[in-house]
């Protein structure tokens, strides 16, 4: 994925930015752990704890191995559970890379709202997605994300193969969707602070 690495490692200087002592950080959709990793290594404050949630059984197992060999100081728990369900209490930040894509359209407001109801007041969601374009402008970001998958090793049939696997399961949004879902969630600041083709990364503050 373009740009991926870069929005782990920012991920980690966000949270060392808007972590505040004795409150909690989650990292949601947590996979096998790079982001909670990165947050783990970014924060300066005390006494904070790190929760990552995937609902992957599988994933959280791998991630704890990860967790058990990395020498960062922060506490991190490990859940396997909904994230659409699960209570976020106490934030400072959230983390939801590349997931919300995933979450049925119906249900991403509410998974927006509990997650600005759970963060303090200065707190930080990043939020990273693909996105849609609503003008002229997608073949040509559709054209520039294949030719970096050519570029990097990527066979015909991969493409292909890949392309067929997201189809209508992953589903993008525009920008001002996004935004504008944010916003009646409760987030009262969006900037955009990363983009590379159609993946960007959002920092809305509660």
């Amino acid at each position: 994925m373009p740009g991926y690495a870069e929005t782990v490692a920012m991920s980690g200087v966000i949270a060392g930015e808007y972590a505040r002592a004795n409150t909690n950080l989650y990292d949601l959709g947590c996979s096998l752990g790079a982001v909670t990793l990165a947050m783990r290594h970014g924060v300066k404050a005390e006494h904070c704890k790190i929760i990552g949630i995937d609902n992957s059984a599988a994933m959280i197992e791998q991630a704890g191995h990860y967790i058990a060999l990395d020498d960062g100081k922060v506490d991190v728990e490990l859940l396997c559970a909904d994230i659409t369900v699960q209570n976020i209490e106490n934030a400072s930040v959230v983390a939801l890379n590349y997931v919300l894509q995933f979450i049925a359209k119906d249900q991403r407001l509410n998974l927006l709202s509990q997650i600005a109801d759970g963060l303090n007041v200065g707190g930080a969601l990043i939020l990273s997605e693909k996105i849609c374009f609503d003008d002229d402008e997608q073949p040509l970001q559709d054209k520039l994300h294949l030719d970096f998958k050519r570029a990097n090793g990527y066979s015909e049939l991969e493409i292909a193969q890949k392309r067929s696997a997201i189809e209508n399961v992953l589903i993008p949004e525009t920008e001002s969707a996004h935004i504008a879902r944010l916003k009646q969630a409760g987030f009262g600041q969006v900037i955009r602070w990363y983009q590379c083709f159609n993946f960007v990364s959002y920092l809305a503050i509660k």
